[in-house]
């Protein structure tokens, strides 16, 4: 990593994408743009995986805005006061995620990894995981169910 000097241009390879953020069950997510990658101010961009036959567990990011880019797989997005709307996702597709949206991520291949890139209007890599409103046996990600 080069320091981010005013000016300074600062390239993140992968391998040096940090791990250091806020996880939730179900979801891999590695920044790329951060404060301890690039020592910026004022936005988060990472790398997101959830492994084939998971749905990540329900989360949202408080304030921040969120842009989600589809590179690999397709996903199912439920989001919604119960979960109860849904888009699929695929790659070259954008999401637009407002701010304290609950939402989850589902896998729809059973052995492929779904792979995006996320960005949202803070440095902090702002996560809230919370209970699924649909009910307890919706709280564990799809694979373990």
């Amino acid at each position: 990593m080069t320091s981010g000097v005013k000016g300074q241009v600062v390239l993140v390879k992968p391998h040096q994408r940090s791990a250091n953020t806020s996880q939730t069950p179900g979801m891999i997510r590695q920044a790329g743009i951060a404060p301890d990658t690039a020592n910026n101010h004022g936005l988060w961009m990472g790398h997101v995986s959830t492994p084939g036959g998971l749905q990540s567990g329900v989360h949202h990011h408080g304030d921040a805005e969120s842009g989600i880019y589809i590179l690999k797989g397709s996903l199912k997005f439920y989001y919604g006061d119960n979960l109860g709307e849904i888009v699929i996702a695929e790659p070259g597709d954008f999401i637009y995620v407002p701010p304290s949206v609950i939402h989850a991520e589902e896998n729809l291949s059973a052995k492929e990894p779904v792979e995006f890139i996320v960005a949202r209007n803070t440095t902090e890599m702002l996560v809230i995981n919370v209970t699924d409103p649909r009910g307890p046996q919706f709280n564990v990600p799809r694979g373990d169910r």
